[in-house]
């Protein structure tokens, strides 16, 4: 039973990490047309635009993180050795601190774009 438990385990671990490869993948095509919209067709400030770009990017990124880190604990939820746990801790405290500065910058940035309509 844990072997199933542990092959289940890696599959869905391996699946979390394929979509989080995709979102990664996803939100910078997403960056590139933008950036090559704003070169090539729109005439707006470039400041406006590659905050625009860049919270549509930052915010593929933060979903990717989430991803990353489910697969990680899914990977280390099977009888985990004591230096897995410890990966895991360091890992988790990493990506949930990447998570955390980037969630405020994106919140920063969508409060500096309210500023700038009022």
């Amino acid at each position: 039973m844990e072997t199933t438990l542990k092959i289940l385990a890696e599959y869905t671990a391996l699946i979390l990490e394929f979509i989080t490869v995709l979102a990664v993948a996803t939100g910078a095509a997403l960056a590139v047309v933008g950036l090559t919209r704003h070169f090539f067709v729109n005439r707006e400030p470039m400041g406006q635009a590659i905050r625009a770009i860049w919270l549509q990017f930052a915010a593929w990124i933060l979903i990717s993180l989430e991803f990353a880190l489910g697969a990680d604990i899914v990977r280390t939820a099977i009888a985990p050795t004591w230096d897995e746990i410890g990966q895991l801790g360091v890992i988790a405290a990493i990506r949930t601190g990447l998570g955390f500065f980037l969630d405020r910058d994106i919140k920063d940035f969508r409060g500096l774009d309210a500023g700038d309509r009022d």
